[in-house]
């Protein structure tokens, strides 16, 4: 199972803000729990079994909580029983497909 998640507290009380500081200690959890996990700008990928996964968000939640007076939580999951190094594979067959297309002069705008 493959969960993307952003969690993020709200009334902080921060002028500019600016939320590093919570989102740094929900991360410090993702990357304790040793699963496979890739952060970007916007959310946080987790790899693993169904309860597992669901516990490190949880915890990563619960790791914002004392930045604001409420806490925002957006998760999707891609839900594939029997598959793992999705987290990578997902990206591989994407760039083997964009690879495969710009090599293929059927695709090819230019006359």
């Amino acid at each position: 199972m493959l969960i993307a998640f952003s969690v993020a507290p709200s009334g902080t009380g921060r002028a500019d803000g600016s939320v590093h500081d919570a989102v740094a200690a929900a991360v410090a959890v993702v990357r304790a729990s040793g699963l496979p996990h890739r952060t970007t700008s916007m959310f946080t990928e987790l790899e693993g079994e169904w309860d597992e996964v669901f516990a490190v968000v949880k915890r990563a939640t619960e790791a914002v909580m004392p930045f604001g007076s409420r806490v925002s939580l957006v998760l999707k999951a891609d839900i594939r029983p029997g598959h793992t190094g999705e987290i990578d594979g997902k990206v591989e067959r994407l760039e083997q497909a964009l690879d495969a297309a710009a090599g293929d002069p059927a695709t090819d705008a230019t006359p």
